[in-house]
């Protein structure tokens, strides 16, 4: 199996919590990105190991939140030595509202994995759009670039949409399969 890190960032527990969900789910290991922007370094050693990055970050003000940005551009360190090419790469992201405008964090978090010459993992599942829909509907957001998660503004870390989780999960466990599947 390749060794797959989901380096996330979390204000209010909610992205932590999806972040450890779908690290259980895939088999992958925890990186976490500190209220100050930072990662340890035994955690750039375990992202320079890793053969799948999963980032995950909130959606603020319609992009990710300052920290992560730091961390992306801390990974510039990264970029001149092409140390992440060729790795295999997701990401999620989360927000109060509905929308929220969580696509542009997608978008962030994939041309992030692109700068690094990274393949981008789709999310893979069709969107859960009937009526007949429900809230516990895997991709009932609808996403198709990455996983998206809505957590209302007023709920715990254990009130996050039972879809939203499933579809982490199993999106989780895709970039750990094609990962593998392509370092065979």
């Amino acid at each position: 199996m390749a060794k797959t890190v989901i380096v996330y960032f979390s204000g209010y527990g909610h992205t932590k919590q999806i972040a450890t969900t779908a690290a259980q789910a895939s088999g992958a290991e925890l990186v976490e990105v500190d209220a100050e922007g930072n990662v340890s370094e035994a955690g750039w050693a375990t992202l320079d190991a890793a053969d799948a990055i999963i980032f995950g970050a909130p959606t603020y003000m319609g992009s990710v939140p300052w920290q992560f940005k730091k961390f992306a551009d801390a990974t510039s360190k990264k970029w001149f030595i092409r140390a992440w090419q060729d790795k295999v790469f997701g990401g999620f992201t989360n927000s109060a509202s509905l929308n929220g405008d969580k696509q542009v964090t997608l978008i962030f978090l994939q041309t992030l994995a692109s700068q690094h010459g990274g393949i981008w993992v789709s999310l893979g599942l069709p969107p859960a759009n009937t009526k007949a829909a429900t809230r516990s509907d895997v991709n009932n957001l609808g996403g198709s670039v990455g996983a998206l998660v809505q957590s209302p503004s007023d709920a715990s870390v254990d009130e996050i949409p039972t879809g939203d989780v499933e579809t982490v999960k199993l999106y989780a466990v895709r970039v750990a399969e094609v990962a593998t599947r392509l370092r065979g």
